[in-house]
């Protein structure tokens, strides 16, 4: 029997976001103290990270220390993947040059090379841990290559962890992503994934897996981080098959003691007030200017739309055309 606990998208960091109404950084690490302490008592074999380990890649050493600690404190490896915030420019041959890339040095964290999958054998059963990093194309490119691991250790379970924007339905255009449905046909027995803090808990067809357990930081100002409980899942794996099971942290207090509801409640507002806006863009027939920054300030100029507003929608138009000449769009 081979057992482990996935978790994802921890986001550590020095400092509380803005929708934050309790000491982040304590919070977090409360957090982590659990998840340590549920990998010993259900006698995990290793922990599995998805991602997103630091919410930046040259966080300060004495904040990397403090959590550093945390993770000494389970005597079980942890593996992980680069996320879009781990490495410089999202680029993950810069994984040396990070504070993941310092943990992994230390042995602190072991990061899953792309190329060499991580083989554990015990009691019979042999299982292959893969992984593939956050990366610019990443939802853009054919998916076998990033969900469809290779089995090269000839296991009896293929574990594939992947920091992608991989959903339920699809998403707005110009914001790459991967439909479950379209990857049931993956290669892995079980595929792990973050970046999309929300999760989806687990999916199971055919005798696959597909899982997202959500963050364990809750970072953005989103109105479903109110009611989402940071979940951990443990699996067990046997010759007679596969178990998997989420486990919300009771540390976890509820959204609504804290996030900032008034925060929300503006950020909503800004929302629908932007969204009356690109519906007048829309709707007017006659421009100057194609350009969509003139458009867009010819409109504003026009109807009166309050700055905020407006300087929201120019920053999403940035962000639609750096997409397109082959950017990408962070999401999570």
């Amino acid at each position: 029997m081979i057992k482990f606990l996935y978790f994802t998208d921890t986001h550590i960091r020095g400092t509380a976001p803005k929708n934050r109404l309790d000491p982040f950084v304590e919070t977090l690490k409360h957090k982590l103290h659990e998840v340590m302490e549920i990998a010993e008592t259900e006698k995990v074999d290793m922990l599995l990270h998805g991602g997103d380990v630091f919410d930046r890649p040259d966080l300060s050493p004495n904040v990397v220390g403090q959590f550093a600690q945390i993770f000494r404190k389970t005597s079980r490896p942890i593996y992980a993947i680069a996320g879009n915030h781990d490495t410089f420019g999202h680029n993950p041959e810069t994984i040396s040059r990070t504070m993941l890339g310092l943990l992994h040095s230390f042995g602190i964290i072991h990061i899953i090379d792309p190329q060499t999958p991580v083989l554990v054998e015990k009691d019979g059963v042999k299982v292959q841990i893969s992984g593939q990093p956050y990366h610019y194309d990443i939802d853009q490119r054919d998916p076998k290559l990033d969900y469809y691991p290779v089995n090269v250790h000839e296991a009896d379970v293929m574990v594939h962890l992947v920091h992608s924007m991989l959903v339920e339905k699809a998403l707005p255009e110009g914001i790459p992503h991967t439909l479950i449905d379209h990857i049931w046909g993956t290669s892995a027995d079980v595929l792990l994934t973050g970046h999309f803090h929300g999760g989806f808990g687990i999916k199971q067809k055919d005798g696959r897996y597909i899982c997202n357990p959500g963050a364990i930081a809750r970072i953005n100002n989103h109105w479903t981080e109110l009611v989402r409980t940071p979940t951990v899942i443990l699996g067990t794996i046997t010759k007679d098959g596969i178990d998997l099971k989420e486990r919300p942290l009771q540390s976890a207090k509820n959204g609504e003691e804290v996030l900032d509801r008034s925060f929300l409640e503006k950020s909503i507002n800004q929302e629908e007030k932007l969204h009356a806006f690109i519906q007048q863009v829309k709707e007017h027939a006659e421009f100057q200017s194609l350009n969509m920054n003139d458009v867009i300030n010819e409109i504003a100029a026009m109807s009166n739309v309050e700055e905020p507003v407006k300087q929201e929608a120019l920053r999403r138009i940035t962000v639609i055309e750096e997409a397109w000449k082959g950017g990408e769009h962070e999401y999570d």
